[in-house]
């Protein structure tokens, strides 16, 4: 590696202890996750030993109290340390990412009791969690949601499917969105279901094009009876809660892609560095080299977006479209930044031997998971322009 090839990203962090946090996590990738990533991927292994690894290590609670086991830390800095985390292994960033998506609705909403009773659990006891909001006919209509919760007394029974589970069949604990009531936003709760509960399965994991490492599944609740105590919030406080989680979700992920995004543009700078043509590196060719500085732009500026919302949410301040316009940007960064890395590769980008084509179809389930980027479209124009009159 020349002094002009890739380098450690420097970071704005805003405390030694964010800095010894960084420098912990690097320490981590190195030992436990670059050496097996693109094999585990290929095999698509789910790293569950390196999951209870993260839990023991306090980073699946980076955001939480420290009272329950949580690391209090602002988001600002949790969500670099995701950035890290996806740039080594995305199976492993985007994992670390929904597991605090599905601890958000107990850890925002839940009662003194509930947070006591299993928060510590969740952050630091070697579980792994699941968020159930979207099924096989409502995606980006959340609202439309089926799944039915039917009160008996002190219990509930869950009857539904919901789709497009992160770590579905793997998880120890779902949170759960289910109609409760007829009307569409008001009308539906959040409970907190363990994945051992009689009733509660999971269909077979899709084959997706990419992220082989982490299962995506079908949920299925077939009288799955919940106690009222793991209803999480207000009775129809549910979509509320739903939406909650994904504006702090979405930051996830925007932070998610720009460490793909930055593992692309490091391969890239490795390798136009090293290959030569007509005499000389690659990497000296004009062409080639705005393509670089176009790659390195787009990630300076997406960080910089997600940095910003997540200063936002820190502060207390609104942040939806913020939230919004940061998933939307870095994914679709990300998509054209690994696009461009394996144009630089050239054939050899288009081979497995090389990890910029995993990158490239990683990027791609960005740009749709936690909304659309269409959808963020609509978020954004509804916070500028207001609500459509059509």
């Amino acid at each position: 590696m020349t002094d002009h090839g890739p380098q450690p990203v420097e970071r704005e962090l805003p405390t030694e202890e964010a800095r010894d946090l960084i420098s912990l996590v690097r320490e981590l990738i190195e030992r436990e996750i670059k050496p097996r990533a693109a094999e585990e991927e290929a095999a698509g292994h789910f790293p569950r030993e390196l999951f209870t690894l993260l839990s023991e290590s306090g980073l699946l609670g980076l955001v939480q109290p420290e009272e329950f086991g949580g690391g209090d830390q602002p988001y600002e800095v949790y969500l670099q340390v995701l950035e890290e985390l996806a740039a080594a292994r995305l199976t492993v960033g985007l994992g670390v990412s929904v597991h605090t998506l599905a601890c958000h609705a107990l850890a925002r909403y839940g009662s003194k009791e509930q947070l006591a009773e299993h928060l510590p659990a969740m952050l630091g006891g070697g579980l792994l969690g699941a968020y159930c909001l979207s099924e096989p006919s409502s995606g980006s209509d959340a609202a439309g949601l089926t799944t039915r919760a039917t009160r008996d007394g002190d219990t509930w029974t869950l009857q539904g499917t919901k789709a497009w589970i992160t770590h579905g069949g793997i998880a120890d604990f779902y949170t759960v969105l289910a109609r409760t009531g007829p009307e569409r936003t008001r009308g539906i709760s959040a409970f907190l279901v363990p994945a051992d509960t009689p009733g509660l399965s999971a269909a077979a994991p899709e084959h997706k094009m990419g992220m082989a490492g982490s299962p995506t599944a079908q949920i299925h609740l077939d009288g799955v009876r919940v106690p009222d105590a793991r209803r999480i919030g207000e009775e129809g406080q549910g979509f509320a809660i739903a939406l909650s989680a994904l504006d702090a979700g979405r930051l996830g992920i925007a932070a998610c892609a720009v460490g793909v995004a930055q593992a692309a543009l490091d391969e890239a700078l490795a390798y136009t560095a090293q290959r030569r043509q007509f005499g000389r590196p690659i990497a000296d060719f004009q062409g080639l080299r705005f393509m670089l500085a176009d790659m390195a732009t787009q990630i300076e500026a997406g960080r910089a977006l997600y940095l910003s919302a997540a200063r936002l949410r820190d502060a207390g301040r609104p942040f939806s479209k913020q939230a919004a316009m940061a998933k939307l940007f870095c994914t679709d960064a990300a998509m054209r930044i690994t696009t461009d890395a394996v144009q630089l590769l050239g054939g050899y980008g288009y081979t497995v031997d090389f990890p910029v084509e995993r990158y490239m179809r990683e990027a791609k389930v960005l740009q749709i998971v936690e909304g659309t980027n269409q959808i963020q479209r609509v978020v954004i124009a509804r916070a500028l322009a207001g609500p459509e009159t059509g």
